[in-house]
Formats: structure tokens, sequence, C-alpha cells
């Protein structure tokens, strides 16, 4: 996935928010794991671990996340991912666990007695 970082992203610093890097992280680690998920599973963040590597500013172009799986358990899945700048240089990587729910009940008729 990419994303275009621009001033609207700024921390008082003068660079794009560590917050937005998060994010990139957190949602190609999530989107890696979705791609293994039977449908109508879900997932959340236990937790996640971040090191930013570079500042970003808004003329340093699209940033590029891509994220995978490195072990899935039936519960628990771990997972981690990296941020890239246009020239190919790491400016941020997380690592994560993510918890994993069951897709929900099929919705069954009622059986035995009842209105229509």
């Amino acid at each position: 996935m990419t994303c275009a970082a621009d001033e609207a992203f700024y921390n008082p610093l003068g660079v794009v928010h560590g917050g937005l890097l998060c994010t990139l992280l957190d949602t190609a680690m999530g989107l890696a794991l979705h791609t293994l998920l039977p449908p109508g599973a879900g997932f959340s963040t236990i937790e996640i671990k971040v090191n930013f590597l570079k500042p970003v500013r808004d003329d340093d172009g699209d940033l590029r996340a891509r994220g995978r799986v490195t072990k899935r358990g039936s519960r628990v899945t771990f997972a981690e991912a990296e941020v890239r700048d246009p020239s190919g240089s790491i400016v941020g990587n997380a690592t994560s666990s993510l918890l994993v729910f069951d897709p929900p009940p099929t919705a069954q008729t009622p059986q035995g007695n009842h209105l229509e």
C-alpha cells in the first residue's frame, strides 16, 4: 500500500508525524493477516512495536508499506512490516501480535412452532 505524506501530517518539528508511519505499518500487518483468514473472521492488534528509522518530509514522495505474517497461530498471529520511501530506504519498521476472532455463527432459521 502507498501513502502520499504531505504537510498535513507534519508534527511541530516539521517532519511527518510518527503516527502516520505507525498507521501504515499496523494496516500493512493487518492486511497481511486478513489474506489468511476465512470469510467473516476478524482480528485486532494486541501490541505493536515501531522503529522510526529516518525522518520523512512531504517532498520525499510516496511511502510504500509492505507487511507479512511471520507466525500464524490459531488465536494469536505475529507479523512484521516496513515502510520505504521512493529511493528504497526503510523509514520505519514494526512487529506486531494480532488476536484472531472466529467468524460469527451462521444465522439459522428457528425450528419448531413459530408464527408467520
